[in-house]
């Protein structure tokens, strides 16, 4: 390949001296194929992403004038000066494969011109990966089928009303069978060492060189003509035979590769041929699919000129369940190919014209179309479910059958799984969204814009409908985003940043350039889509690299390396991750469902609760939380108690279950304040900071060492005390009576708990 930064093509064919110039930013951005080293592809080839400028050029410049450059498929592509519409811009944009364009003559618009460009991906092992993911995705497909019981029938006709796509996605499933590393090494190993037998074969033999005569051999030894006659001296002349054949007829054995299983072989090759023959022969098939049908037909004829299928005939049945043809290594490739083959030649893929079309190769689309599958054998695996929504994947349709995987369409995967005495409920959908603006925190969404992952993995208990679960913060979706245009890992998650690089990204964005997009947008899958706990990429590079957000493997985010190779382990970090996830879940202590918890109840109170009055900021060091700081309300009978609690910095509460007695709930025992009334108050601000750690027993004997005067019970319950400077409170005073938990009546004196939130809101004005 000729790299250049210019090129002229030869438009002689339009008009005699016509040229289309094309400039490229910088050298090598264009290519020449000037040995047709990718035979089905064009000579001159772009590449993606880049930007071209054009212009028709002639000698005659009027001439020149009269011709347009239009993209038909995407009008995006080709944009053209307005005063000088012969000049303008090609931008291929994420555009991969073959690229029609069409050229015009203003003085004869009716007629249209083809001009073929290729553009190439920046990755240079896309022309691989593209095969070798159209062929993993065409396997899963017909396994699926065949799962299915779906019958196999190999009867595909030539229907001369189907479209130049449809035809396209026809051919692309089948010759990705066909072009197969693994097809062509089967041939090459049955012909390197074919199944054989033994036969017997008739011939004329000379009577003298048979050692042993066989019945049939003596019959025709008496009967046979080119009779030699015998002396009357002959022993066989005195047994009545007056003479004997010179030549008779006798069997040998000899290996042989006419067997049955040679000669179905041959038949699917042959079958093979015929539909490649038919696709490049039929009326609606274009330019590029005629050339990939002839070169894979090709293919098929130099395989069939093989000297070991000339030996071999034409079958008169199949066995199928030779024992050969589904063991030994060769055969059983070819025999599964077979089965698969006429499956794949009426397979339609609603969505595939996303990816290929005439020659087009959306390698990033089929990428995301690849890992689904990946992904949907990784979860089978791992959570051991045969997911009952794979069958809704081919739907047949009078002589087609439907791939219903699209872009923009919910495909899901859902089951139990039970482990460790955790039931949970497991679901992957694909392209999944969330609506945007969902202000009911309740129910499943984004609280921006709406947002569409390439896939969803929603984990949450079983005893909880899928509704229950998001509306009580119990479900956790975990994202994935396909990247097939990351090469490195870098371009995900950035570099270490200088104070000179933070200041040159910046001015890249005011410029609409993000450099960490990905990154960026995987934030945004985290904190915008409710219940989300962690966001990943999947790319085609080398590095692993999961971020934890806190202690445990979620939340979190990073990137995991699925690369389109044959015979490695391709998901193996990812298959790690999900097993991570996995035990992550049957912790039921872990600090994720601990918050989580937590955020429902915090959050299912629609009327949040306001505080503006003053109050300390810390206690003990730890944050005030109002709603979680507890105050206990106690009475006071007389000065004489009163002066004892301020004296001693203690105050005692009654045990037992009578008036006067203090219950020991959560907010009495971890309560920070304690707030003093007595006799006809209406309003206290007589507030007491609590600093034992809970109440401790006293008898009557250590109260009345402590110099409390005539305790009436034997036990009490006792807190240490010290004075509030109450300016931190804004030297407020506090209605009591109109905290909930206030029992009026005799029951006044009766000790309770509020919320600091409670009562800094009954605020005396």
């Amino acid at each position: 390949m000729d790299k250049e930064q210019s090129i002229e093509i030869d438009l002689s064919y339009i008009e005699d001296g016509l040229y289309l110039c094309i400039d490229a930013q910088q050298k090598g951005d264009i290519e020449v194929d000037t040995t047709n080293f990718y035979a089905h592809e064009p000579t001159y080839q772009l590449k993606e992403g880049c930007f071209y400028d054009f212009e028709f050029s002639h000698k005659k410049e009027n001439i020149a004038e009269d011709y347009r450059l239009f993209c038909s498929d995407q009008s995006n592509i080709v944009k053209n000066r307005k005063r000088k519409e012969y000049i303008g811009v090609i931008a291929p944009n994420i555009f991969v494969g073959t690229l029609t364009l069409q050229i015009l003559s203003t003085e004869n618009p009716n007629k249209k011109w083809d001009l073929q460009l290729e553009v190439q991906s920046k990755k240079t092992s896309y022309r691989e990966d593209y095969q070798y993911m159209l062929n993993d995705i065409t396997s899963k497909c017909t396994d699926l089928i065949i799962q299915a019981n779906s019958p196999v029938t190999h009867s595909f006709e030539t229907d001369f009303n189907t479209d130049n796509k449809t035809l396209y996605q026809r051919f692309a499933f089948v010759s990705s069978i066909i072009n197969s590393e693994d097809f062509e090494d089967a041939i090459q190993r049955i012909v390197t060492s074919p199944t054989t037998n033994w036969t017997e074969e008739a011939e004329l033999t000379d009577a003298r060189k048979i050692k042993r005569f066989k019945n049939s051999e003596l019959r025709s030894l008496i009967n046979s003509d080119n009779r030699l006659k015998l002396k009357n001296t002959h022993p066989l002349y005195k047994k009545g035979i007056k003479s004997v054949a010179t030549k008779i007829e006798s069997y040998r054995k000899f290996e042989s590769v006419d067997t049955s299983e040679n000669r179905f072989i041959k038949h699917a090759l042959e079958t093979f041929l015929k539909f490649c023959m038919d696709i490049a022969n039929h009326p609606n098939a274009g330019t590029r699919l005629k050339e990939e049908a002839d070169i894979v037909s090709e293919k098929l004829e130099t395989h069939l000129q093989h000297d070991l299928f000339k030996q071999v005939s034409r079958p008169t049945t199949l066995k199928l369940n030779s024992p050969t043809l589904q063991k030994k290594e060769g055969y059983r490739e070819v025999l599964k190919v077979w089965l698969k083959f006429d499956l794949a030649a009426k397979l339609i893929w609603n969505g595939g014209d996303e990816v290929y079309s005439g020659g087009k190769k959306d390698i990033a689309t089929l990428y995301e179309y690849w890992l689904f599958f990946k992904l949907l054998d990784v979860l089978k695996h791992i959570f051991e479910i045969e997911p009952k929504e794979l069958e809704k994947l081919i739907v047949p349709s009078k002589d087609k059958l439907s791939l219903q995987l699209k872009q923009g369409k919910v495909t899901a995967l859902r089951g139990a799984y039970t482990k460790a005495n955790r039931h949970l409920n497991i679901r992957f959908n694909y392209n999944r969204s969330f609506n945007g603006g969902t202000h009911d925190i309740s129910k499943t969404g984004s609280w921006t814009t709406t947002l569409r992952p390439d896939y969803t993995l929603s984990i949450w208990p079983t005893k909880l409908k899928e509704t229950e679960a998001e509306a009580t913060e119990q479900i956790v979706h975990v994202h994935f985003d396909a990247k097939y245009k990351v090469a490195n890992i870098n371009q995900i998650l950035g570099e270490e940043q200088t104070e000179n690089s933070l200041n040159e990204e910046k001015k890249q964005n005011l410029k609409g350039i993000y450099k960490n997009a990905d990154l960026l947008k995987m934030h945004a899958y985290k904190d915008a889509i409710r219940r989300t706990s962690g966001a990943y990429v999947l790319y085609p590079g080398e590095t692993n690299k999961p971020i934890r957000g806190f202690h445990e493997v979620l939340p979190g985010l990073g990137a995991f390396p699925i690369k389109p190779t044959e015979n490695t382990n391709e998901t193996i970090h990812l298959e790690n991750f999900i097993k991570d996830v996995l035990k992550h879940f049957l912790n039921t202590a872990s600090q994720r469902e601990n918050i989580a918890n937590k955020s429902f109840h915090i959050y299912k109170n629609d009327n949040p609760n306001e505080i503006s009055e003053p109050i300390p900021e810390y206690i003990d060091g730890k944050k005030i939380i109002p709603d979680e700081t507890y105050v206990l309300v106690g009475f006071y009978n007389n000065q004489s108690q009163y002066d004892w609690i301020t004296k001693k910095g203690m105050y005692n509460f009654r045990m037992g279950s009578g008036n006067g007695s203090l219950i020991l709930d959560k907010g009495t025992v971890s309560a920070k304040y304690l707030l003093l009334h007595t006799h006809g108050e209406k309003s206290s601000g007589d507030l007491w900071k609590i600093i034992s750690k809970g109440p401790k027993v006293y008898s009557k004997e250590n109260l009345i060492k402590k110099g409390y005067s005539n305790p009436s019970q034997d036990y009490y319950l006792v807190i240490e005390l010290e004075k509030v400077d109450l300016s931190e409170f804004g030297n407020n005073n506090w209605d009591f009576k109109k905290l909930k938990n206030y029992n009026s009546g005799n029951a006044s004196a009766k000790p309770f708990t509020t919320t600091l939130t409670e009562l800094i809101n009954s605020k005396v004005f």
